[in-house]
């Protein structure tokens, strides 16, 4: 078995062929989880790739559905046993917003809208390391260097020279105002920002106090999309005490031309990347 498999990925794409069985035959979850003795959330958290699928699972949903193509039900099964395996994020413990760091891992492009600091696959040791601190005011020291080293981990995602992620950032200026750390670590947070800004698969824009009243105001969030069309894009939230994957067509458009709303108000990538480089040159003085 090879040894990139992602096991986030997996459960997705079981999870989607399973709501496929389901609905071809008639059914709803609720009726699923009556003939199981299960819970119906926990229908839905295998269809929706939250839960974790064992093969068990697989034979008994097969059952209930009438398939009888054995190739398929050892496929299912196969998958099932891929998604059971880890990420490299396991490496690390127990890491609250694994279901997001399986996405990213495997998504082609992402877009994300930050109001407060500097997306965290932009930000250098430091910056990180203040941000963690900051957020986290009970977290032991331990536990924050654990935090900056999965988030070290995650940018290999940007900086992959053979398969790099497309990044786009919308950021609004207070994130480049706000003094994270000292004003030492913000000069070195915004030269590396400006630099990285001349990847040709980043782009970074800034909205300025100026721009007035705009849709990111409701709050940040990132909308992953995948290679694979098999895999759905997803609106990423992150709360304080779980976070919100959304999914259906109709949430995905509606933040997406909320996303292109937010980058017509923006500054132009260049623009931008004078105005970051301005804004660094002030921490210097």
């Amino acid at each position: 078995m090879a040894a990139n498999v992602n096991p986030t990925v997996r459960r997705r794409r079981l999870g989607s062929e399973l709501r496929k069985l389901r609905e071809q035959k008639g059914m709803t979850a609720e009726e699923v989880a009556a003939r199981l003795l299960v819970s119906q959330s926990k229908i839905s958290r295998l269809e929706n790739g939250r839960r974790s699928i064992s093969q068990r699972d697989v034979r008994d949903l097969c059952s209930v559905y009438g398939v009888e193509d054995s190739r398929l039900v050892d496929s299912l099964m196969n998958m099932a046993r891929e998604s059971r395996q880890q990420g490299w994020w396991h490496a690390f413990g127990d890491v609250p917003y694994s279901v997001y760091i399986g996405l990213e891992t495997e998504a082609e492009s992402l877009r994300v809208y930050d109001s407060l600091v500097v997306p965290g696959l932009l930000q250098t040791r430091n910056y990180a390391s203040a941000v963690i601190e900051g957020t986290l005011p009970e977290a032991t020291p331990e536990q924050i260097e654990k935090r900056i080293e999965i988030r070290l981990r995650r940018q290999e995602r940007v900086t992959d020279p053979d398969s790099p992620l497309r990044f786009w950032v919308v950021m609004d200026e207070s994130a480049l105002r706000r003094v994270v750390g000292t004003r030492d670590v913000m000069r070195e947070q915004l030269e590396y920002l400006a630099q990285m800004s001349t990847q040709a698969h980043v782009t970074v824009q800034v909205l300025p106090y100026d721009a007035g009243a705009h849709p990111g105001m409701s709050g940040n969030f990132a909308i992953l999309e995948f290679a694979d069309a098999t895999d759905s894009s997803v609106v990423y939230i992150e709360g304080v005490t779980s976070d919100l994957y959304l999914e259906k067509p109709t949430d995905v458009h509606g933040y997406s031309v909320m996303y292109e709303h937010l980058r017509a108000q923006a500054l132009s990538a260049e623009q931008s990347r004078q105005f970051i480089a301005d804004a660094a040159k002030e921490y210097a003085r």
